[in-house]
C-alpha cells in the first residue's frame, strides 16, 4: 500500500483509506459490534492506515468502534473525524439531513467530545462536515488553528455533502488552505471533483482530495447489476432505475479498464474505477465503502494493480465528454442540488446526489 501527504501537513494517508460510516451505521447492512472491529482490523493486515469517521455516524458509534479497533495500532495508522451536526439535542430521521452548527465554540466542544469517545489525546486530521463557505469565518478559521497548535489536530480538512455540487465549500477550502478535502468523486460522477482539481491547480495549492463515493454506488464495482433488489434500508436504493439503467451501459463502456491483455498484469472494474481516481496527483486517499472482507482484500489491492495510463486515462475523458454515448434521461434531474443549483450552471451539468 502506498502512502500520500496530505497538502504539506506531514500527515500521510493510505491510497486506499477505510471509510468508517459503513461500521457506525445500518445503512449499508447489518453486522455485529465484533464484525465491525474485525473488518477494521482485517483492512490493517490489508495495508489500509487510513480510517475515516465522523461524530454523526451512528451518533458517536462509529467513532468509539474505530478507537476500540485502532487502540493498539495509534501510532501505525492515520485517524480522522468530522464536526458540524447537531446529533446531540435532535433526533435522527431515517436518513434525513441533521441540524447543522458550525462556529469555534461548537467545534471545540464537538472535538473534546470526539476524541473521548476515541479515547484518543489528538486526530490527525478534523474535518469540517458539510460546511457552507458562509459558515465558515474568521472564528472557525482561528479555532482550526488554535486546535493545531495546541496538539489537538494534525491536519484540517473540509467534507463535502450530502449533495456533491458545492463548488462555493469546496473552492472556499482551497482558497483558505486546508488540508484536505473531501467529495464524491468518480469516473461516472466528475462535478465537482474535477472543478476542485482545477481550483487547486490554478491556485498553486496544497490542498489534497479525499475521494468518497469511488465506485458510483454500487456501478463500477459491479455489487449492484440488473439483477440486483435493493433493500427500502439501503442507503443506494433512492436512485432511480434509469439512472442504473444508464450506468450499466457507462460500465460496459469502460471495460477496456479491465485491461486483460495488458503487460504488467490485470484489473478488475472496481480496482480500475480507484485506480481512474489515483492518477490525478492531487488525490490523496479514496474512502470506497468496504461491506465485506473480499471487499477489502480486492479494493485495498488497486494500488499494486497496474497504475491508469495516459491513454487510458483520455479514452475515459472522451466517453465522459459524450456521456458515455447515452442520449436519454437518467432519472437524476431532482436529486441534483448545489446551493440552490445555481453555482453549476458554468459547468454544464449537474451532479447526482450521492
Amino acid at each position: 500500500m502506498n502512502e500520500r501527504e496530505l497538502g504539506t501537513s506531514g500527515v500521510e494517508v493510505s491510497e486506499i483509506g477505510f471509510g468508517a460510516w459503513v461500521v457506525g451505521t445500518d445503512w449499508w447492512g447489518d453486522r455485529s459490534r465484533d464484525q465491525a472491529i474485525e473488518m477494521v482490523q482485517h483492512a490493517i493486515d490489508q495495508g489500509v492506515t487510513y480510517f475515516d469517521t465522523g461524530d454523526v455516524y451512528g451518533h458517536g458509534a462509529s467513532e468509539e468502534l474505530i478507537g476500540e479497533a485502532l487502540s493498539q495500532h495509534r501510532e501505525d495508522v492515520t485517524v480522522s473525524t468530522k464536526v458540524g451536526y447537531d446529533f446531540y439535542n435532535n433526533p435522527q430521521a431515517g436518513h434525513g439531513e441533521l441540524p447543522k452548527r458550525i462556529d469555534g465554540e461548537w467545534i471545540r466542544e464537538a472535538l473534546d467530545n470526539s476524541l473521548e469517545r476515541l479515547d484518543m489525546d489528538y486526530v490527525d486530521l478534523l474535518m469540517l462536515h458539510n460546511a457552507n463557505a458562509d459558515e465558515v469565518d474568521a472564528d472557525v478559521l482561528a479555532t482550526l488553528d488554535e486546535l493545531r497548535e495546541e496538539g489537538k489536530v494534525e491536519a484540517i480538512g473540509w467534507a463535502l455533502g450530502p449533495s456533491i455540487g458545492w463548488l462555493a465549500d469546496g473552492d472556499a477550502a482551497v482558497q483558505n488552505e486546508f488540508d484536505a478535502l473531501q467529495t464524491v468523486f468518480n469516473m461516472f460522477e466528475q462535478v465537482p471533483g474535477q472543478h476542485f482539481l482545477d481550483t487547486i491547480r490554478e491556485l498553486d495549492a496544497d490542498t489534497s482530495v479525499i475521494a468518497r463515493v469511488p465506485h458510483s454506488s454500487g456501478l463500477l464495482n459491479e455489487q449492484v447489476t440488473p439483477d440486483t433488489e435493493l433493500g427500502e434500508g439501503d442507503h443506494r436504493s433512492h436512485r432511480p432505475t434509469e439512472w442504473y439503467e444508464t450506468g450499466w451501459e457507462k460500465v460496459d463502456s469502460v471495460r477496456f479498464l479491465e485491461a486483460p491483455d495488458h503487460a504488467d498484469g490485470q484489473r478488475t472494474m472496481a480496482q480500475a474505477a480507484l485506480q481512474w481516481l489515483l492518477y490525478h496527483d492531487e488525490v490523496a486517499s479514496v474512502t470506497p465503502t468496504f461491506r465485506t472482507a473480499a471487499d477489502i482484500d480486492e479494493w485495498a489491492g488497486a494500488p499494486a494493480t497496474p497504475a491508469l495510463s495516459d491513454s487510458e486515462y483520455e479514452r475515459v475523458q472522451e466517453l465522459y465528454a459524450d456521456n458515455f454515448g447515452i442520449d436519454r434521461d437518467d432519472g437524476m434531474d431532482q436529486l441534483r442540488s448545489s446551493v440552490g443549483g445555481e453555482d453549476l450552471d458554468e459547468t454544464g451539468t449537474a451532479p447526482a446526489d450521492d
